[in-house]
């Protein structure tokens, strides 16, 4: 699949069985997964990444759906990037939150947000059952160099209120942003929004090249935000390119 310094020539790759899809439930999907057993896969996962892959739990997929494409890679190249009009009042208004990156370990606080995230977000949607052995798998996985991004009201005396978590690989020359979860009964803040901002920042810290958000799907509301942080990049199947709107 590539030629880097890892070989990659004898990796396996394995497709999945007809599953209803995750963002169109109505369709039937199928994905391309490395081989779950693979030592060397903490290594390749940075070529993955290059190949429009993500990160679930311990599996790397690539949907490959036989009569669809609409699931498209992007990215964000951080040096280019400058937040909009709307994007700098998120930092504005949410200039009493701080920021701090803290290892991908589960704990009662994080538990109880995700909970009503999913709860508010998810109802019905098979994720609102997860207990704390699916967001350990889920979430911190086994072998990735993962981070939680902790975003919590300023306090005076310690730490404040967490009001959000961005999943965060760490990964070659990147980050890749695997799940936001946040305060529900917060929306108007745009912790989302807020979330990537952040994630940004850190990339242009360590002087990283990118920010990968997973997939991009045309039509779909949950997926259209991804599209408002320009200069972004997306996937071809062969070679990233300049997203155009």
């Amino acid at each position: 699949m590539g030629n880097d310094s890892t070989p990659t020539d004898d990796l396996r790759l394995f497709q999945t069985g007809g599953h209803a899809c995750g963002y169109w439930p109505e369709r039937s999907a199928r994905d391309l997964v490395l081989d779950p057993r693979d030592p060397r896969l903490p290594d390749i996962y940075p070529q993955a990444l290059d190949w429009g892959f993500r990160r679930s739990g311990d599996l790397v997929y690539r949907p490959h759906c036989a009569q669809c494409r609409a699931c498209v890679a992007v990215r964000i190249p951080v040096a280019a990037f400058e937040p909009d009009r709307s994007q700098r009042r998120c930092l504005a208004r949410n200039a009493d939150i701080q920021t701090r990156i803290a290892p991908a370990r589960r704990t009662a606080e994080h538990f109880e947000l995700y909970q009503r995230y999913l709860a508010a977000r998810h109802r019905d949607g098979g994720m609102d059952g997860h207990g704390t052995v699916e967001f350990d798998q889920f979430l911190v996985g086994s072998w990735s160099d993962t981070r939680f991004v902790e975003m919590r009201l300023a306090g005076d005396h310690g730490p404040g209120r967490l009001l959000a978590v961005a999943v965060t690989d760490r990964v070659g020359r990147g980050l890749s942003a695997v799940y936001t979860f946040f305060e529900p009964e917060l929306a108007q803040r745009g912790l989302g929004t807020l979330a990537i901002l952040r994630q940004i920042e850190w990339a242009r810290r360590e002087g990283l090249d990118h920010l990968y958000l997973g997939y991009w799907i045309d039509g779909h509301g949950k997926m259209d935000y991804k599209r408002r942080f320009q200069p972004l990049e997306a996937f071809d199947g062969r070679q990233w390119r300049r997203f155009r709107l």
